[in-house]
């Protein structure tokens, strides 16, 4: 089948990977524009541009593709059966979406309609689902609101991260679309129930931000909803620290204020939340290589007492 493929960060490349794989033919890939990165802001590709010139696929990558009508001619030449897209990054307009005879199909990392929008991975996790999944709907010019095409689930593992997560949901996506495409012209579709949806919209740096008087099972799921980004962090002694690992402690009514440490030990650093108390197992400092709460401690010299700045 010729496709063209819309899509750019690492979530992406299990679908890109698996159709090339399976013989389709990627005439086209549609990516965001290369992003600073690191300390130097130095321009860096985004993994499916960086697959795509090894496979040396034809690319394209446009600031705003709502105002770029080269790439709609462009199309026009190409004439694909249909257009994929996996986690491109920005809204398409409705001149592109239905240009192909078979339309365009969206892979997106949730059970729609619930969690419609950018971050449907990170809502889920924050809302405290217990479960995920991937939809495959054809595309309309509305956010997320196409009819659904094929749906599968999965449990939300105990203590998983938004990575984590995304990376599993990535790879059942990409086994999920290709046999979308096989039964395309027999498969069944139905209309979301637009009553039942929410909303996951685009995270926030300031987001990660944590609130230690929050209850610790709350504080613990923004840990992980922000991983690997935003990256929840605090402050304490006026140092930047982002958490990356933990777990929340059960416990009686708080006995200290809130962001308060409890204690410090080699299984990490216990602070005080609003309700219960959060074990930081691994972090990183500003400026510095992620490690462990102890080792951290060490350096800092860390002691019972200490607050969190919230």
């Amino acid at each position: 089948m010729k496709i063209v493929f819309f899509g750019s960060p690492e979530a992406a490349l299990p679908s890109l990977k698996s159709l090339l794989a399976a013989g389709h033919s990627v005439s086209l890939v549609i990516t965001q524009p290369d992003k600073p990165a690191g300390r130097g802001k130095a321009l860096t590709p985004c993994p499916v541009k960086r697959f795509a010139l090894e496979k040396k696929l034809l690319l394209l990558q446009p600031e705003k593709i709502r105002k770029a009508p080269e790439v709609v001619e462009r199309l026009a030449l190409l004439q694909p059966e249909i257009q994929i897209v996996v986690a491109y990054g920005q809204i398409i307009p409705a001149d592109i979406i239905y240009l192909p005879r078979r339309r365009t199909l969206n892979v997106h990392f949730s059970l729609l309609p619930k969690y419609r929008g950018a971050s449907p991975v990170a809502w889920s996790i924050l809302s405290g689902e217990t479960r995920s999944g991937v939809t495959i709907i054809e595309l309309n010019e509305k956010m997320d609101e196409g009819d659904i095409l094929a749906q599968t689930e999965t449990d939300i593992r105990a203590e998983e991260n938004a990575r984590e997560l995304e990376s599993r949901l990535a790879v059942l996506g990409a086994r999920l679309l290709l046999s979308t495409l096989d039964r395309l012209e027999t498969g069944t579709r139905r209309p979301q129930d637009h009553s039942l949806a929410t909303y996951a919209p685009k995270l926030k740096k300031d987001d990660g931000h944590l609130d230690w008087s929050l209850a610790a099972e709350e504080v613990g799921r923004r840990v992980r909803a922000f991983t690997p980004w935003p990256s929840a962090f605090s402050r304490l002694q006026e140092r930047r620290l982002k958490i990356l690992e933990g777990r929340g402690l059960a416990g009686p009514e708080p006995p200290q204020p809130a962001g308060t440490v409890l204690a410090v030990n080699r299984a990490g650093i216990t602070v005080q939340c609003g309700q219960g108390s959060y074990l930081i197992a691994r972090l990183q400092p500003e400026n510095g290589k992620p490690m462990s709460g102890y080792e951290f401690s060490l350096g800092a010299r860390l002691r019972n007492g200490l607050r969190f700045e919230f």
